[in-house]
């Protein structure tokens, strides 16, 4: 529901995603195969209690998150109060919230894309989805959350798992990130 109201452009591109594999979709009927539609429907019940009637698509998200045993989830709602909120100050939730800003942002500490073109890219999906973001303000957010003052002490010891493992030269990247901006 999401894209087509906000992301009409960007529907064939995931429908190609879908179709070569790289994204799951999860149906009613895929969920009563694994035998957990149950435990979906108990989660959007429990979850359906927590957010407001405008935050449905996220309820279904994180329900589904949990059912599944997803490690993350994407969402554009960041409001105090809902979703991604929720989930970084849940001490009992495994699910690991995401912006797009978030996502753009380890893309280029992975070296999945420079920095020119995370900010081309920050530019086009915040100016498609009216969010008037600031990326600088993006990036200070990522920065405190995952290095200086995290909601969760496991998401900062995942980051700097990940830098180890990567041998990901944090300072330099965002000095050069912060060079364009």
């Amino acid at each position: 529901m999401e894209l087509e109201h906000h992301g009409q452009d960007v529907i064939k591109a995931i429908d190609a995603d879908i179709a070569s594999g790289k994204i799951e979709v999860y149906t009613d009927e895929k969920l009563k195969s694994l035998s957990v539609f149950k435990i979906f429907e108990s989660n959007v019940k429990d979850d359906r209690l927590l957010y407001g009637p405008g935050d449905l698509g996220e309820v279904y998200a994180i329900s589904l998150a949990q059912t599944i045993g997803a490690y993350s989830l994407v969402t554009d709602v960041i409001k105090q109060g809902g979703p991604y909120m929720s989930l970084l100050q849940f001490d009992d939730c495994d699910v690991m919230p995401f912006t797009f800003a978030d996502i753009l942002i380890l893309r280029y500490l992975f070296d999945f894309a420079d920095d020119s073109q995370t900010i081309t890219d920050f530019d086009s999906v915040n100016a498609a989805s009216d969010l008037y973001w600031s990326f600088r303000s993006q990036i200070s957010k990522f920065i405190n959350r995952f290095f200086m003052d995290p909601y969760k002490q496991e998401e900062k010891e995942w980051m700097q798992n990940l830098v180890t493992e990567r041998s990901i030269k944090v300072k330099s990247k965002f000095n050069d990130m912060k060079k364009l901006l």
